[in-house]
């Protein structure tokens, strides 16, 4: 009875209908592939999955947990390799990042870091989200769009914390749904403009040359001069959302509020020993993320300092991450009535777990799709569009990664289309740069569900947020972006990278 009244109707219908349409594709899986049964059953398991997260009648990390259920019983994946899905280096990402911001706002780093940007940025809302969302932005190029949303959302708390004790309006806490939200986006959004951004780029560049071995590279150059434009624009129009939705109406007052600032940083006094030493390790490890890999400039090339290792291949920053997290329990504390090291278990065991789980049941979505073939299923129902004008092919296919990668890994989603893409290209005779491109892109813009991208689990781990608040505005953010990547592939990028549609280019016969 209680749950009838917590939970609203159309909730309860949706979460007694998911089920159903599970037996359905079971006991009748030719209604999709009658050769291959696994096809169905790998859909209907994402469509329960997916019901069940939007409902949150069951916990989300319960939910994420149905793929070592039946992953194995449907003959999808073995219980070993579904299990091992759950733990990778994004997952130590996570956890390492954590850690370092529980060392912040443990030796109360993080209030005299909110205070000084409070300083610099000022106490207007509008100027806070523009603040966050470039700086967000401009790290996703060179640092993983995870480590970014890592380091900005502790930040973010420490400045709401902060505003919540000078105004307690009801605003406040829209505003606060707003920041988080924009980190996110940000995050994901910056990612595209470099090669280096975000994994699927990174798997395009591979891709693309293993099909095509005698066409010409694709230079970090090339790439910047077509994405950085598209992602400007996109965060121009994301800013204005996020403005409007939730900042245009508000009655925030912050009356004073700038000398109370003031007198409270002074009050902090100078930095102690052990928030040296937390922000040394914060700036060494957010340097070792920006560093690790060489960044080609196309001029010249910034080397990484993974080179000096024989295996670099192996470096991870995951593996940064944990490397710094050990340093934590390491180092001795000179207060030592909160504890002898600078970080404790104690405070280690407030890593939210259950955001773990649910990381590790999207990724175990997303293998049980590429492994099942449902995601090729999906992709091959697209080369029926070749005689479309190439501007609605575009769309379509824009449109069918944006969403499918709200369920499952973006770079798996983005290597599972690619290579049909590619046989797609040359069996229509158009460029193959022209579907593969946008489609690389689109699988960084899902902004709906936080299995969708890393920066939509963490700022969802915040606990500030519901499934509903990022639906709602992640919906609306979806058809924007597949509306602007369309135009901007089609008018813009056929000039940057060479692309006639008229004729198709002697590396690609």
């Amino acid at each position: 009875m209680k749950l009838l009244q917590e939970v609203s109707y159309v909730k309860l219908v949706l979460f007694a209908l998911a089920p159903l349409i599970f037996a359905g594709l079971i006991l009748f899986p030719e209604v999709l592939d009658p050769d291959k049964p696994v096809i169905a059953y790998m859909a209907g398991i994402a469509l329960l999955m997916a019901i069940w997260w939007m409902t949150e009648i069951v916990p989300l990390a319960v939910t994420a947990l149905l793929p070592v259920a039946l992953f194995p019983l449907l003959g999808i994946m073995s219980g070993k390799t579904v299990a091992s899905t759950y733990f990778n280096h994004i997952i130590f990402l996570f956890i390492g990042g954590f850690l370092m911001a529980l060392a912040m706002e443990k030796w109360h780093l993080h209030r005299r870091i909110a205070l000084r940007l409070l300083l610099l940025i000022g106490l207007s809302p509008s100027r806070l989200l523009l603040g966050f969302m470039l700086t967000s932005a401009f790290l996703s190029m060179w640092v993983s769009n995870t480590a970014t949303t890592m380091m900005m959302v502790p930040i973010l708390l420490s400045i709401i914390a902060k505003m919540e004790e000078m105004n307690r309006s009801s605003a406040l806490k829209k505003m606060e749904k707003g920041l988080l939200l924009s980190i996110a986006y940000a995050a994901s959004i910056g990612g595209v403009a470099t090669l280096i951004g975000t994994p699927p780029n990174l798997s395009f560049v591979r891709i693309f040359k293993i099909y095509f071995p005698d066409a010409p590279d694709i230079s970090f150059a090339q790439w910047l001069l077509f994405a950085l434009p598209l992602s400007l624009i996109l965060l121009a129009v994301t800013y204005i959302y996020l403005y409007l939705l939730f900042f245009k109406k508000s009655q925030v007052n912050f009356t004073d509020g700038q000398t109370v600032i003031e007198q409270e940083y002074k009050q902090l006094g100078p930095m102690q020993y052990e928030e040296k030493w937390v922000l040394g390790l914060f700036i060494t490890l957010a340097l070792l993320w920006l560093f690790r890999r060489p960044i080609d400039l196309g001029y010249f090339t910034i080397p990484g300092w993974s080179q000096i290792f024989r295996h670099q291949k192996w470096i991870t920053d995951g593996n940064v991450a944990i490397l710094i997290g050990v340093l934590l329990f390491l180092i001795p504390a000179k207060n030592q009535t909160k504890s002898y090291f600078l970080m404790d278990w104690r405070t280690a065991e407030r890593i939210p777990w259950g955001i773990i789980l649910l990381f590790g049941g999207g990724f175990a979505l997303a293998s049980g799709f590429k492994d099942s073939g449902l995601s090729a299923f999906i992709g091959q129902h697209l080369s029926g569009l070749q005689s479309w004008h190439p501007i609605l092919i575009l769309l379509i296919i824009i449109t069918t990664i944006t969403f499918l990668t709200e369920l499952t890994s973006n770079t798996a989603t983005v290597e599972t289309f690619l290579p049909i893409l590619a046989a797609m290209a040359v069996a229509t005779q158009v460029n193959p740069l022209f579907l593969m491109i946008p489609a690389t892109i689109a699988g960084s813009f899902a902004f709906m569900l936080p299995v969708a991208t890393p920066p939509n689990a963490i700022v969802f781990g915040s606990k500030k947020l519901k499934i509903a608040d990022m639906m709602q505005t992640g919906f609306w953010l979806n058809i924007m972006a597949i509306l602007i990547l369309t135009l901007v592939a089609y008018l813009y990028m056929n000039w940057v990278f060479g692309i006639n549609l008229q004729t198709m280019p002697n590396w690609a016969q």
